[in-house]
This record gives C-alpha cells, sequence and structure tokens, in this order.
C-alpha cells in the first residue's frame, strides 16, 4: 500500500511541475474563464448535454473495439451507433470484470491507466475492488473538484469567492481509495492542505485529523472537504473533548492558536452549549460525500455552520453528479460518464429473473420516479454498461430556480443485496449470515435492513428460538463483535467515528411461520414463501413485528375452542 501511495505522489508532483490549465487561470485571475471552463456544463441545454455523451461514448467505442476487455465484452461487435451499442452490448457487473481487474492487468484496458484506485469488495468473495483510472480521465476529473469548490463557497452564478492559500482541511481517504485520487488532481499550488499531503499519508487517521485540527487553529480553515459520517464525526469528538485534545503547553507556543480557542471557548459559553467548529472557523465552502449526506445536512450545518456541498459518485465512476450553490438536487456531468437508466419496475424484474435483460432510458427520456443507473466509462476507462447496483430518483427535469437544463436527481439506494454503512463499507447477505451464525444464537430466521434514524443503522430482526434469556441489547453485541472480525472496514467504522450501528429486534414466536402461512394463503410461489434476507420493505416488517403475533394467537383460540 505504501509503494502505492509514493507512486501515486510522484505523478502529483509531475502534474504540479505541468501547471493545468486551471491552476494558470486562477493564478491570473481570469475567474469568469476559469468559471465556464469548470463550471459551464450547468449551462448546458439537454440536447448539447447529449451530444457530448454520444460524441464520447462513440471515441470509447471505438477504443473498445481495439482491446481485450472491449472486444470480450462486447461479443466481437463493433457498434457503429449509439442504439446499435445499447442493442447489442449485454450489461455488466464487477463479476464480468474481475478476472482482470483483480489482478490489475493494463494489457486488456482500452488505455493504460496511470493510477489504480479501490473500494471495499464483496464481503466473503474480494476484499477490494480494482479500478484504473486514466490519464484523461484525471484531467476531467480537476475540472469537476474546481467546480465543487466553487459552488461550495458561491451565491450565484459566477462568482468565485476562493483565494489562493486558503486553507484545507484533509478529510478524505488517502490512495488508493477513490477520494485519495481526488486529491491526486486537487490544486496544491494554489489551497494549503492540513496537513500536508506527503505527512497525511503516511499517518493514522486519528493522528491526520488530530494534527489537521492543531494547524487549523494555528493557521485557519477555509475549506473542509470529508465523508458525511468523518464530518460529523469530527464535530462530534470537538464538541466532547475539544478542548482537552489539545495541548495547553503547544498552544501556549502558538499564540494564534490559544487566542481562536480562547475565542471559540466564549462563543460556545455565550451560547451555553459546548464548543462547535463554527465557533473556531468561518469556512467559506464544505464538501461532503457519502450516500448518507442526507441524513446528516442539517447536524452538519449545525455544528459547522453551513450546509455542506454534496456530490455523488464511486469507485467505478469515480464522479457522477454534483450539487450546486442551492444546495438541492444533484446536477449529472457530461463528459466522465455514459449515463443509461433502468426504470425501478424494470430493475425489479431483472433482479427476479436472472435472466431478463432490462431495457434502458436517456437521461432526455427521463421522468421523475426512480432508476437503476447504468454507466459507460469515458476516455479509455473500462466499464461498458455497467450495473452500479444504485437506485437515484430524478426530482425535476430540470432545476428552474437556477435554470439548469439537466434533470435532477438524488441518490437512494444500493439494489443488490449488499447494504453500505455510512460510507465505510458493504455488507453482503452472506457475511451478515456468518456473523449470526458464529454467534451461536439458536434462531428461525432473520431479515436485515439499512434504517435511518439520528444515524444510519443496520438493523437485524431475528427470530430466537429459547429466547427466556436473550436480549435484544445481547444479540446486538454479540452480532456486532462477529461482524468486526469478518469485515475490517466495519470494524474501523467503530474506531473512526464511535459508530456502532446494529440494533436488533426479537420477532415473536412463529413469526416466520405466520408469514408463510399468509403466502401460502395469498398463492404464493415457493420462491416468495419466506421475504428477501436483505431490505424487505416496510410491509414484511410491520407483519413480522406486529401482526404474526396476531396470528398467533388466533390459531391458538381457534385451536382451544374446537
Amino acid at each position: 500500500m505504501r509503494v502505492i501511495v509514493l507512486k501515486i505522489y510522484r505523478i502529483a508532483k509531475m502534474k504540479e511541475i505541468k501547471m493545468s490549465v486551471e491552476v494558470e487561470l486562477f493564478q491570473k485571475g481570469r475567474y469568469q474563464e476559469l468559471w465556464q471552463r469548470c463550471c459551464g456544463f450547468i449551462d448546458l441545454s439537454i440536447e448539447d448535454f447529449m451530444k457530448i455523451q454520444k460524441r464520447l461514448m462513440m471515441e470509447q467505442i471505438e477504443m473498445l473495439g481495439k482491446c481485450e476487455l472491449g472486444r470480450m465484452i462486447m461479443n466481437g461487435s463493433r457498434p457503429e451507433s449509439i442504439e446499435e451499442f445499447r442493442e447489442t452490448v449485454p450489461l455488466t457487473t464487477y463479476e464480468d470484470y474481475a478476472p482482470y481487474l483483480l489482478k490489475r492487468r493494463m494489457d486488456v484496458l482500452p488505455r493504460k491507466p496511470i493510477l489504480w484506485q479501490c473500494t471495499s469488495g464483496k464481503s466473503g468473495e474480494y476484499s477490494l475492488r480494482w479500478a484504473p483510472v486514466t490519464a484523461r480521465q484525471l484531467d476531467e476529473i480537476e475540472q469537476i473538484i474546481f467546480a465543487m469548490m466553487f459552488f461550495s463557497s458561491c451565491t450565484e452564478k459566477g462568482v468565485i469567492n476562493l483565494r489562493k492559500n486558503d486553507k484545507v482541511l484533509y478529510g478524505m481517504a488517502p490512495p488508493p481509495y477513490t477520494t485519495g485520487t481526488m486529491t491526486r488532481v486537487f490544486p496544491h499550488e494554489l489551497f494549503t492542505l492540513l496537513p500536508p499531503i506527503e505527512e497525511a499519508e503516511v499517518i493514522s487517521f486519528e493522528e491526520r485529523i488530530q494534527r489537521g485540527f492543531e494547524m487549523a487553529l494555528d493557521q485557519g480553515l477555509d475549506i473542509n472537504i470529508a465523508l458525511s459520517s468523518i464530518t460529523v464525526a469530527i464535530g462530534e469528538r470537538f464538541s466532547k473533548r475539544g478542548e482537552g485534545k489539545t495541548s495547553i503547553k503547544s498552544l501556549l507556543k502558538k499564540p494564534r492558536a490559544a487566542l481562536r480557542l480562547a475565542k471559540g471557548i466564549v462563543k460556545s459559553k455565550l451560547a451555553r452549549r459546548p464548543m462547535l467548529p463554527r465557533d473556531l472557523w468561518n469556512l467559506k465552502g464544505l464538501i461532503t460525500f457519502g450516500i448518507d449526506g442526507y441524513v446528516y445536512k442539517e447536524k452538519i450545518k449545525e455544528m459547522w455552520g453551513r450546509y455542506p456541498l454534496d456530490f455523488y459518485g464511486c469507485t467505478e465512476a469515480v464522479l457522477i453528479a454534483v450539487q450546486t450553490w442551492d444546495y438541492q438536487g444533484l446536477t449529472f456531468i457530461p463528459n466522465l460518464n455514459f449515463l443509461e437508466f433502468i426504470p425501478e419496475k424494470e430493475s425489479i424484474r431483472s433482479r427476479q429473473d436472472k435472466n431478463y435483460q432490462p431495457t434502458t432510458l436517456l437521461l432526455d427520456e427521463l421522468k421523475p420516479g426512480n432508476y437503476e443507473l447504468v454507466i459507460s466509462s469515458l476516455h479509455g476507462g473500462p466499464f461498458i454498461r455497467y450495473r452500479l447496483g444504485h437506485l437515484v430518483k430524478v426530482i425535476s427535469l430540470r432545476n428552474e430556480k437556477l435554470d439548469i437544463d439537466i434533470p435532477q436527481v438524488t441518490f437512494l439506494t444500493r439494489v443488490d443485496d449488499q447494504i453500505d454503512i455510512a460510507g465505510f463499507t458493504r455488507l453482503s447477505e452472506k457475511v451478515i449470515w456468518k456473523a449470526i451464525e458464529n454467534t451461536g444464537i439458536y434462531y428461525e430466521d432473520w431479515i436485515v435492513r439499512k434504517e435511518v434514524k439520528d444515524k444510519p443503522i443496520l438493523h437485524l430482526y431475528i427470530e430466537p428460538k429459547e429466547n427466556g434469556y436473550l436480549t435484544a441489547e445481547h444479540v446486538s453485541s454479540l452480532v456486532h463483535e462477529e461482524l468486526k472480525k469478518l469485515d475490517v472496514p466495519y470494524a474501523e467504522l467503530e474506531s473512526f467515528t464511535d459508530l456502532k450501528p446494529i440494533e436488533v429486534t426479537l420477532l415473536p414466536e412463529n413469526a416466520f411461520k405466520a408469514y408463510k402461512m399468509k403466502q401460502k394463503a395469498a398463492g404464493a410461489d415457493l420462491v416468495h414463501l419466506k421475504p428477501e434476507h436483505i431490505n424487505p420493505p416496510d410491509n414484511v416488517i410491520d407483519f413480522l413485528v406486529n401482526k404474526a403475533k396476531k396470528i398467533k394467537i388466533k390459531a391458538e383460540e381457534e385451536k382451544v375452542e374446537a
């Protein structure tokens, strides 16, 4: 891992030697030209958006036809139009690429990558999912990084409020994770990371955050970029232990830090509450990411003094959509991925029937509603009609307030058999089942889903056998400890954020038997007699928790009367 970090850092240093156009424009104060270059995509008409999409996809198809991976996925065909591409090329999942990408083979790809990034893999199958990034993709990503920073710090179109040497708190995962890739194209020449990247990526997360805060106390802080769950965790830790975590002796040597802290303490005392980050810094911009960002939106504003700008991305696609300065829906980015959308009904049908190939729509064919997102990499990336497993909601076909003629979306959830918890880990049915088994608990059956209360939780509903000695708290602790053993990112979640995300509800006796009886009476076929283990709908939860017990009591009363 250290070798990868150092190699990518050398890439960043090489990029510094060759100044990017964006950096040059910023340094020369040509802000309007810079805004148009980085943020101009929000002014595209939907017709122009689609022209960019189709032109870049046809360039990608040409590259795919010349490489082993492309020929394999496209079954040797050479589509001559977008319509033919969508008709003849099948939808794919990571399993189609795993034999190549897990080995990080560069010889089979459309373009040689400049770096590789990874995310957590599928529990119990492979620990990491690897994805390559090309030099051209990296250049395109840099423009969007600028756009996000501008959007996060402005109140109207075309206004750039950032200035050279603004201080940025480094709250992102290091390479080879995706946010580390974003750090590679961060404009180091213009802004100061706290702590510096060469220091941040060789120390632990705890040390990095502590070091960043100490530097921010002394030097000031203008921008915070971090995972949404980490942004909250930082604020919570700071409010609980902020004063005690910083060495008084060290502050005496740094008068600016001591003065800033003293002012923060006074503000919090006058407000009669614990000290918060907003008592110390008046941020110009705040950017968070992670699928739980909407959960923390208000809490982050309370802690940091402004709403966070959210963006939507993942390892395979890097950046897909971004909020603008109204902090409402996300706007799609036209030049990083070719976008297709599976209507929710089609998506459900394809998951129930593995042989069914769902139809897809393009962006200009959408109506408000839910869709599973499909992406094809551009600029030499590897993924072709790739099912991310993400469900998005189109909330409107355009942003009327800001006059953005591109559909506005929010991320809803994953559609596969994995549950994403706070952006740290994705737990599959297999690993959750294994954790329950390893506890030694006697149980009839179980279901689990992600729920949002004060924080996102993994809510396990389990029907125990011989449950006289069991409590929900006891089961929760047992399963939690087993998950930590089976999934390293899950264990890191607790150490990084103090979050123990599991909650347990003990179901009444014969709950699953009552559900099976109900399904039989309704004429359900064999495969639908039991509920799905992962993310069952509300009506299933309601039946097992509330109605199953009544059915059992009624059946017993009828037996007595007979």
